[in-house]
């Protein structure tokens, strides 16, 4: 483990409560730190992360520094022949994510982004349904995602740091992939990137996103909705609820249909029973499987530079006050 801010002391819990895993050794820069979390893990602690590299030559490593140094250490990290989870966002330029997935690729080594809402219990629900064709055709994602800023943050804004989350979980539930965004973004009180977006997404099947995302909210607030010819999901992240909110009038009818002769109207609400379980620890389940060669399913490089790039194009959207354009 590098890295041990509250990510990285999270990790430590779970790794060190997990079976298929061996928690060789933590790492941060802050030696008393470090101490702390080695103590809650029962392991050895490292001032350096590359002396804990060269002395316990792990098999794999999850790291979790600030953003801006995420390029360095996870380079550090492949060279030493480890395969590697990073927290979100995979790196701090499009550059930087590009020169880590190619990397990894040589190194013949898994690379994956910690963009934990993948693994929440009612967003693998919500996407079995959707895959199944529960809702019909998909009308539009919308994601809110708000709280109180957190001190932590200091190196990017509210977009890269929290709405990536909603773009990797929009791409995943679709399918599809995004064409064009637009932002508009306000500064009030980080001291240097935003910390309020509210966004709109087109994605290559015709779907539209909505994103409303901050860290000017007294209080947390996580919920999709994504709506539909048959109805509407609502999946709360805190609490792992997933809602179905039925339209009564597609019941035996084609969407040309309705749309034609009965319009929307409001049905039954279904609660659906899920099995909750730690996001974080399906995460570093799933990665270690990849990691020991079982089939996972998990966020890859690539997953992560996408929505990055995203992200990015929603920060320059709000800058400059256009449409951009991001898939020809």
């Amino acid at each position: 483990m590098i890295g041990t801010g509250v990510m990285g002391r999270n990790h430590v819990r779970v790794l060190h409560e997990l079976a298929q895993a061996d928690l060789v050794g933590v790492a941060d820069a802050d030696r008393a730190a470090a101490g702390r979390a080695a103590a809650a893990g029962t392991t050895r602690a490292y001032a350096s992360h590359t002396e804990l590299l060269e002395r316990e030559r792990p098999d794999a490593v999850v790291i979790a520094v600030p953003t801006n140094q995420h390029h360095a250490v996870v380079l550090d990290a492949l060279a030493a022949g480890a395969h590697v989870l990073v927290e979100k966002p995979i790196a701090g330029t499009l550059a930087e994510a590009d020169d880590l997935v190619a990397a990894a690729a040589r190194a013949q080594r898994v690379l994956s982004v910690g963009h934990i809402e993948r693994y929440n219990p009612a967003v693998l629900e919500l996407k079995r349904r959707l895959t199944e064709g529960q809702l019909g055709r998909v009308f539009q994602y919308h994601a809110r995602r708000l709280g109180p800023f957190p001190q932590r943050i200091r190196d990017v804004g509210v977009v890269v740091d929290l709405a990536t989350h909603d773009l990797d979980v929009m791409r995943y539930l679709s399918g599809a992939e995004i064409v064009r965004v637009y932002a508009e973004t306000r500064r009030e009180v980080h001291t240097t990137n935003e910390d309020l977006v509210s966004g709109l997404i087109r994605f290559d099947d015709g779907a539209v996103g909505v994103l409303q995302t901050n860290w000017l909210t007294p209080t947390k607030i996580r919920v999709l909705n994504v709506t539909g010819e048959r109805g509407m999901f609502r999946a709360d992240y805190l609490t792992q609820d997933l809602f179905f909110h039925e339209n009564s009038a597609s019941e035996g009818a084609s969407w040309q249909q309705i749309a034609m002769l009965r319009g929307v109207s409001e049905g039954p609400m279904v609660m659906y029973a899920i099995q909750k379980r730690e996001p974080l620890r399906v995460e570093l389940e799933a990665f270690l499987d990849a990691v020991e060669g079982r089939p996972a399913e998990i966020v890859t490089g690539a997953d992560g530079r996408e929505a990055l790039r995203i992200a990015l194009a929603l920060v320059e959207s709000g800058q400059q006050e256009r449409v951009v354009i991001t898939r020809d």
